[in-house]
């Protein structure tokens, strides 16, 4: 070995010496809500840092005994009392023992999370449809003793066990809140998955993280970029399906709809015939379209209103929707999207000719 190799094996030997002299956060672990400072073995007089945004604490045998702020602190059982419980005597006074972690009090943004929630049944339909959630959320520590203390009774000091710990808190909190406020709400799942209750179903979930982590000292004060979302294929089928209860309603029931369907059915087959050789009469037909199959449920339904009149000694049936619901449940369809301009107007003036 030369002088030289000599002079930089004394150099690293003195800067790892000065090094254990010193504890502080790593700097690759900035971004971290809970480190855990690797050495357990503390020399009496080290010089420990804690940040701004942090709060320092010593654990023996899953216990916290003590805890320090902002600031440099040199660590002596003469200025810091908790620390003559660390001591290891047979070092004579020299050498504390001590589990010793930083844990960030400033608020983390942008956690992600996400995953399948399960199914929910749509009140309009009644299909059971699979749903997913992601987005992300932000957290802040507001008791670390708290924290600590719960995470070392899981076993999760590590950073990452926390973090996992506690997505998934977030999304069992998630999957029980709109799995309840889908039942109680009866919100029709393409409203859900518009957006249209995002905020309640954030405040929602917000209460309830309150009572999973308060006793872990961590609290979420925002969510964002929060999504409820479904297949496209599923959400296809709810659009049709939700277009046809809405149509029935218009039509005074599920019968008259289906004998208008049938009806319209019937037109457009004609139309595609006329227009092989029918020539006026076949375009004629296909003008008539959804207007005609809407037409003869009013048919069919004011048929069986002059039955029902003419027979009172038979139990009354159920009063259908007065011609003023039937409007405001056509506006509701076309500003919805799911009528055209001109499905709209043909039909709202066949209601008006009804007043």
């Amino acid at each position: 070995m030369g002088i030289f190799d000599s002079i930089k094996n004394v150099a690293s030997s003195a800067a790892a010496e000065a090094k254990r002299n010193f504890i502080a956060r790593a700097d690759d672990a900035k971004d971290q809500i809970i480190y855990k400072y690797p050495e357990r073995n503390v020399r009496a007089f080290t010089q420990l840092t804690v940040q701004a945004d942090e709060l320092c604490l010593f654990v023996k045998d899953g216990q916290v005994v003590g805890k320090l702020g902002p600031g440099r602190h040199s660590l002596e059982s003469n200025n810091l009392p908790f620390l003559s419980k660390l001591l290891e005597k047979v070092t004579g006074g020299d050498l504390f023992i001590a589990e010793i972690y930083f844990v960030s009090t400033r608020e983390f943004t942008q956690i992600k999370f996400g995953g399948p929630i399960g199914d929910a049944r749509d009140p309009e339909t009644g299909l059971a449809i699979g749903t997913m959630v992601y987005g992300d959320f932000a957290q802040r520590v507001v008791d670390p003793e708290k924290l600590l203390v719960g995470m070392v009774g899981l076993q999760k000091t590590s950073n990452e066990g926390f973090v996992g710990w506690f997505k998934s808190q977030v999304m069992k909190v998630i999957k029980d809140r709109i799995a309840e406020l889908l039942v109680k709400k009866k919100w029709p799942l393409l409203d859900v998955t518009s957006g249209a209750y995002t905020e309640e179903i954030e405040e929602e979930v917000i209460a309830g993280m309150d009572k999973h982590t308060q006793n872990y000292g961590v609290k979420i004060t925002s969510f964002g970029n929060f999504t409820i979302s479904i297949k496209p294929e599923d959400e296809a089928t709810l659009k049709k399906l939700s277009k046809d209860v809405a149509y029935s309603r218009l039509a005074g029931g599920f019968q008259q709809y289906a004998q208008g369907q049938a009806m319209l059915g019937a037109a457009e087959g004609m139309a595609k015939g006329g227009g092989e050789g029918g020539g006026g009469a076949g375009n004629a037909l296909g003008g008539m379209g959804m207007g005609m199959g809407f037409g003869m449920a009013q048919m069919f339904m004011n048929q069986n209103q002059q039955q029902a009149a003419q027979q009172p000694q038979a139990a009354a049936a159920p009063a259908g929707p007065s011609v003023m619901d039937r409007l405001k449940q056509l506006n509701e369809l076309k500003g919805a999207g799911l009528i055209t301009d001109e499905e709209f107007a043909a039909k709202k003036a066949e209601l008006m000719k009804l007043l």
